[in-house]
């Protein structure tokens, strides 16, 4: 659509689009907001906003749990023997900490308790972070 513009001295003809239409002015000026410097956080003001959101999305992803009553290294021989009520010897003893893995690495020891009839794991230590990033799966920690 062509559209006929005027002005001060000249008139050009311009390309225009069709134009939505104009809603009419507001009795009262439009007041503009006072322009403020920026505003920043303050360097010691803790960021826990920032860090929970952050958080928050991982907090739906799924890890492996596994609480590891103890190991054992059989030959092969030894495995294909293995059948209903045969006993595998572990490397712990009765009371020792069972290691509580996630994603195959050591995060804490606790205990085993009897609930309703089932198992669980009652955490008695959380382990360092020294000792979590020399947890190297597969293989036991020297204590």
């Amino acid at each position: 659509m062509m559209a006929k513009t005027k002005t001060s001295e000249t008139e050009q003809v311009a390309e225009a689009e069709p134009q939505e239409p104009v809603a009419e002015a507001a009795e009262t000026p439009l007041e503009m907001p006072e322009a403020h410097g920026a505003e920043f956080a303050r360097l010691d003001a803790p960021a826990h906003a920032e860090g929970q959101a952050s958080l928050d999305l991982i907090m739906d992803l799924e890890l492996r749990l596994t609480a590891e009553l103890g190991r054992a290294e059989l030959m092969i021989r030894d495995v294909l023997q293995l059948g209903p009520g045969s006993i595998i010897e572990l490397d712990k003893t009765v009371g020792e900490p069972v290691d509580i893995l996630v994603n195959n690495r050591l995060i804490a020891r606790g205990e085993v308790v009897v609930i309703d009839e089932s198992f669980g794991v009652r955490i008695t230590e959380i382990v360092t972070p020294m000792e979590r990033a020399q947890s190297i799966p597969g293989q036991e920690m020297k204590r």
